[in-house]
């Protein structure tokens, strides 16, 4: 019986069927590249400070001093969430005293603010911060709305995988590409925070989930010498060109309304595609409709101007190669043997510390000096060198010095970013980026390296925990950046400490490549310092199996 690769061997690896297949997924990819980070302009935080009521009765003098002054990054500034008791300046003001000389400011009554903020207008028109008066005691309400949609990718993640089993990779990509349009479309019209974060969520869960359908999709779809390219470079690149693409948008749109509006109506261009992206065969046969299946392939095979044969599903081939019986392994079998476990436990760590690193400098961007929207985009661009390095390390060199190279670089560059001086403005967003560099091509490394660790009965499992630990990364990594408010520093010292140990820690995982990748848990690599256990004959070479679209479909992020 020949296997559907054999079967479709004729259709060729990269014709007008496949480069159509290639690049319209990976289209459908770019919405998500500026809608998953666009609450660092929906959420941006300007320079407030307490409302004066005009019924105070101060004199202009009285005005300009109502506010307090403290010290924030070596300077003095007008306090953002305090303001000197109103009543007590407007009797110094009808006395005719004078502040400074008259009143000793530093000893009068403090107060919060009652009547509410003044905002900046230099840099944002409006965004949910100012709408609904999200700073100070409120201010811990903007990052629970980024871990709030990073909750839904959570949600998200569990289900997708089990829809495109049950109803199809082409129904569930359209359908949650109308989820997320939809939901982002309804937050537009959001009258609280509250309201703004639970469809934030539904976002975040219809996201994910048309993320992993068209990676899915294209996995099963095009042939093994482009499937692994639109794996890593196709899908990664269109998704950081959909990034780049956040900055432009909020440099033009600076109301929060107008700007998730504009970022909301791409998605409508994906309708077109239903008609033009086929469901994927490979998911017909298993599903046992062979005839839906072969209508596709000879579609596909007049596409690219190819004569298809007589007959391409034949008896012997009508039996799914995934109904043969086997084994059932469930999650305590990656705590089966010590091995297996120490693997487990410190891939778990290295994708939550990655993840943390990852969101937490996409997030930062607008905390750094200069230009917020210049700093995004440069925060998009530098992500396209890192996939293409990334890429090429894992053809050419060892998956374990390539990973703690990457991981030392970001970890270390953003400890040093505290001991630039505050006059030279430019080194410091030179060495965030580099950070940003080497955390994103270890990102997008880790996938692979995980994978190929793991033995095939359990590799599902494996590295679907790992990405769990991902996820539950981006959760915590909006409050990495908040930490920022007490000290500008502490969170590239708590990222780069973090990525730097996490380097360290990848230095003790045994190394993959080259080698043939486990079927069973007894084949596995075993830790650094313990006997390498070779793999039987049997076991399959390493670039197929790396290749097998059911890891792949597994790895998607």
């Amino acid at each position: 019986m020949r296997d559907y690769e054999q079967v479709v061997a004729f259709l060729g690896e990269w014709g007008r069927f496949q480069r159509l297949v290639f690049f319209l997924l990976s289209a459908s990819i770019i919405p998500n590249g500026f809608n998953g980070l666009s609450i660092v302009f929906l959420a941006g935080t300007p320079e407030h400070r307490c409302a004066v009521p005009g019924g105070a009765n101060l004199t202009g003098e009285w005005l300009n001093a109502s506010i307090p002054l403290e010290l924030r990054d070596g300077r003095a500034e007008p306090s953002r969430c305090r303001r000197y008791r109103l009543a007590a300046l407007a009797n110094f003001s009808a006395l005719g005293l004078r502040p400074g000389s008259d009143v000793e400011l530093d000893s009068l009554e403090q107060e919060p603010c009652l009547d509410g903020w003044e905002y900046s207008r230099d840099i944002y028109r409006s965004t949910i911060v100012t709408e609904w008066d999200l700073v100070c005691d409120n201010d811990w309400k903007g990052p629970l709305s980024t871990s709030l949609f990073f909750v839904g990718v959570l949600i998200g993640s569990f289900v997708s995988g089990q829809l495109s089993d049950k109803f199809g990779r082409k129904n569930v990509l359209f359908a949650t590409l109308a989820m997320q349009t939809g939901f982002s479309f309804v937050q537009v019209f959001s009258t609280s925070w509250e309201m703004f974060s639970v469809f934030f969520l539904l976002v975040g869960m219809g996201q994910i989930s048309n993320y992993v359908a068209a990676f899915v999709l294209g996995t099963e779809i095009l042939g093994k010498s482009v499937r692994l390219l639109f794996c890593t470079l196709g899908v990664c690149i269109f998704y950081a060109f959909g990034y780049m693409l956040l900055p432009l948008f909020a440099y033009f749109i600076r109301d929060w309304r107008m700007l998730l509006l504009a970022l909301t109506l791409p998605g409508l261009l994906c309708i077109p595609l239903w008609w033009v992206i086929p469901e994927s065969p490979r998911w017909l046969i298993s599903q046992g409709r062979f005839q839906e299946a072969e209508d596709i392939i000879r579609k596909a095979a007049k596409t690219n101007g190819i004569t298809a044969p007589d007959v391409i599903l034949g008896p012997s081939e009508l039996q799914d190669l995934n109904s043969q019986k086997q084994q059932t392994y469930t999650i305590l079998d990656l705590m089966r043997t010590r091995n297996i476990l120490t693997i487990t436990i410190m891939s778990i760590l290295l994708w939550m510390i990655i993840s943390v690193g990852y969101f937490g400098l996409s997030l930062d961007t607008p905390n750094l000096h200069g230009d917020v929207y210049l700093n995004c985009f440069l925060s998009a661009v530098i992500e396209v060198p890192a996939y293409i390095i990334s890429w090429l390390l894992l053809r050419n060199l060892p998956r374990r010095y390539s990973m703690a190279a990457a991981l030392f670089l970001g970890g270390c560059v953003l400890l040093f970013v505290q001991l630039v001086p505050s006059h030279i403005r430019a080194l410091s967003i030179f060495l965030v980026m580099l950070g940003k560099f080497g955390i994103t091509s270890a990102f997008s490394m880790v996938y692979v390296y995980t994978a190929e660790l793991y033995p095939t009965v359990v590799r599902n499992m494996g590295v679907g925990a790992s990405s769990m630990a991902s996820r539950l990364g981006s959760i915590l990594s909006p409050y990495f950046v908040y930490l920022g408010a007490y000290d500008r520093f502490l969170p590239y010292i708590l990222m780069g400490s973090l990525t730097v140990l996490s380097g360290i820690l990848t230095l003790f995982l045994p190394e993959s490549y080259g080698r043939p990748l486990p079927d069973t848990i007894e084949q596995m690599l075993t830790v650094k310092g313990l006997e390498y256990r070779p793999a039987s004959s049997s076991t399959r070479d390493s670039k197929e199996e790396e290749e097998n679209p059911e890891i792949l479909k597994s790895t998607s992020f």
